[in-house]
Formats: C-alpha cells, structure tokens, sequence
C-alpha cells in the first residue's frame, strides 16, 4: 500500500473511514491515560479528524500527520481556522491556534519533529495498515517517540477472509506483540462496530469487534 492508494482515496472522496462526530472511546477514556494536562499528542495519519479539536479542547496541543493535502485543507477550512504553512523538513506545516498537522510522509517523521510528544492517540493508523506495514509503522514510531510516551489505541478485529481493508482486522494477540516489550497494555473496552461500519456487511460480516487499549510506558 503505497502513498498514492491515500492520495487517491481522498482525491475521490472515498472516505468511509472519517468520522463526522468526535470519537466515543476518545472522550470515554482518555482521562485514564493520567495524561500531563498539556502534554502535546501526536495523532499518525489523523485525517481531518474532529478528535483534535477535542483533544485541543482539553488543554493539549496537537500534532497530526497527514499525506494528503485534501485532508489537511478540509480540516482547517471546515473547521474555520486559519493556518499559517511554513515547511518543515520533508513536511508541509499547518499551524492555528495549538493545533499543528504535518502534511507529508509518516516515515519521514524525525524524532526532533515529535520531541514534544508524550502521548499518542491512534484511531485510524494501525488499522489503516495491511500486516506487512504495520511492523515497519510500530518500529518507525517507537524510535522516534519519547520513552515515557503512552497511548490510547483503537483496533478492529473481523473476519478478514470475507473483505479486505481498509480499515484492516487487527488481532489483539499482535498489539502485545508489537507493544508488550514498551508498554503495559490495558484492554478496556469491546463492543460490536459493524452498524458504524456499515459498507461491511455487503460481504456478510455480522461482526466487528471494536477494542480500546491503553498503554502505559514500563
């Protein structure tokens, strides 16, 4: 899955992915990570999602990365906001009011481009990846994060032998595979997502298993 299947995706408007509301896990949980109460939060391949003005809303600043371009436009035209772009390295820079989303290439994050970050929020990265990237995604983002960083992650489990991604079927088994060694990783909540992921019944998946995990650095 390369850069351009994004691009296209957005250039098409096919984003069954986004989210119109602010996600319910997002509000539900996050204050069990004990986040700092202005900790910056990195959120990867974050859309034009409306959890960063929530996450902003807390008190956090925010960074977002993002490859496509129609993505980042949308969030700040319709969210009223008026960004200053200045460019960052290898990233386009979109800055208003706390919020910051890097346009560009996740892979290309540095750490000096997240040292601020001590949390992550990933609802979209994970899943958004078929199984041969996600390894080369969890090393990218561990090597550039602070130690003492932690997460809230939202994974899907479903039969994947009946429709492919995205969004991909993550089995619980590999978040600890991928995250055990770093983290304590707490399950806390599982509930059935297929009525928001309607598109997936077309191929006779009666379920979706929507998982919220919290992990805290060891």
């Amino acid at each position: 899955m390369q850069l351009e299947f994004w691009q296209e995706r957005w250039a098409r408007n096919q984003i069954g992915f986004h989210q119109d509301s602010i996600n319910l896990h997002l509000a539900s949980f996050w204050s069990q990570l004990n986040a700092a109460p202005h900790a910056c939060v990195l959120v990867p391949l974050c859309g034009k999602s409306r959890d960063l003005l929530w996450l902003r809303a807390q008190g956090h600043t925010v960074l977002g990365v993002e490859v496509s371009r129609i993505a980042v436009e949308a969030f700040f035209a319709e969210n009223e906001l008026q960004a200053t772009v200045t460019q960052q390295g290898a990233f386009e820079r979109w800055e208003a009011d706390g919020l910051v989303i890097l346009c560009g290439d996740f892979f290309d994050l540095q750490a000096e481009d997240v040292a601020m970050c001590s949390v992550v929020y990933d609802r979209a990265s994970l899943i958004a990846l078929p199984p041969e990237m996600r390894q080369q995604y969890v090393n990218h983002l561990l090597e550039i994060l602070a130690p003492a960083s932690c997460m809230l992650l939202i994974t899907l489990h479903y039969d994947q032998s009946l429709a492919d991604g995205p969004p991909f079927s993550v089995e619980t088994q590999e978040v600890y595979d991928y995250y055990a060694t770093w983290f304590q990783i707490k399950p806390v909540r599982t509930v059935d997502a297929l009525e928001d992921l309607p598109g997936f019944k077309r191929y006779g998946i009666e379920q979706i298993d929507e998982t919220v995990f919290l992990l805290q650095p060891r």
